[in-house]
């Protein structure tokens, strides 16, 4: 009987022993090897995860890179130009060509002390349900309602409160996920070059007769930041200016001669104004 149970014990050990030789080998042999150039990759994007590419995080564009698509090599935005040179160095093909870095900024400065609000709003403070509500609570239908929805979903708080309530978004923050842009109800969010210098910070296409009624600061079409800055790319159009940033004249004169001062620069010191 002692004999029949130690000649078991043998037996399963024996079996043990050949079946984790065999897992051994197979693991070797049959092992998916992990391209090294995954982590290397992995290691030039922002590590911010934001999804912009359109994957689940930069892990898993760096995958997606590695596997030798090339065709997805400018899709992380806030890496920019830097980020496409270098993966593509890595996967050593030629940079592929990426648009200028952009940025996303708040196109109106229409706050409680310049423009004309229709009712007081005690709701929750989530921009669209206010927007429910005839369309927010300004007479000015175009313009940021200031309940911060953009601000809760921006992924690296590039956006925020001036000292004076408004939303302003860091342009040396903002990752131009569009994310901010996704949120808004009013289309008050809009894409910008990073390099840009004047914005006009209304987004009004109503005639400026209506506009004088409703808004200290927003554009009335009065078309003098055309005459004033010739070359500076303003262009009047459905009753709102914009501007062509491929142009590269004078966009200061126009600037200082609105009206209503509604062009400003597009920089970091604004938050504080």
């Amino acid at each position: 009987m002692f004999a029949q149970v130690i000649s078991a014990v043998i037996s399963v050990a024996g079996l043990g022993l050949l079946m984790g030789v065999g897992l051994a080998v197979a693991s070797k042999f049959l092992a998916v090897q992990k391209d090294e150039r995954i982590a290397v990759i992995e290691a030039e994007l922002p590590g911010l995860n934001c999804g912009v590419c359109g994957y689940a995080g930069c892990a898993s564009y760096a995958e997606v890179i590695a596997g030798k698509d090339e065709e997805n090599l400018t899709l992380c935005t806030p890496g920019g130009p830097d980020v496409v040179q270098k993966i593509s160095e890595i996967m050593g093909v030629e940079a592929a060509a990426i648009a200028e870095k952009r940025i996303i900024q708040v196109h109106c400065t229409g706050g409680r002390d310049k423009a004309e609000y229709e009712f007081a709003y005690s709701g929750i403070r989530d921009c669209n349900a206010l927007y429910a509500l005839y369309g927010g609570d300004k007479k000015c239908k175009h313009g940021c309602l200031g309940l911060g929805s953009c601000i809760r979903v921006c992924p690296v708080n590039a956006i925020s409160y001036t000292e004076n309530g408004l939303v302003w978004v860091n342009k040396e923050l903002c990752i131009a996920c569009g994310k901010c842009i996704e949120v808004c109800p009013t289309g008050v969010m809009r894409w910008l070059p990073y390099e840009s210098d004047y914005l006009v910070a209304c987004n009004s296409t109503d005639k400026g007769g209506v506009v004088r009624k409703i808004c200290k600061v927003g554009c009335i079409a009065c078309k003098i930041c055309e005459k004033k800055s010739p070359d500076g790319g303003y262009k009047v159009e459905d009753f709102l200016s914009r501007i062509d940033y491929q142009a590269e004249g004078d966009r200061e004169s126009g600037a200082v001669a609105c009206p209503t001062k509604c062009i400003i620069r597009n920089d970091v010191e604004n938050k504080k104004k």
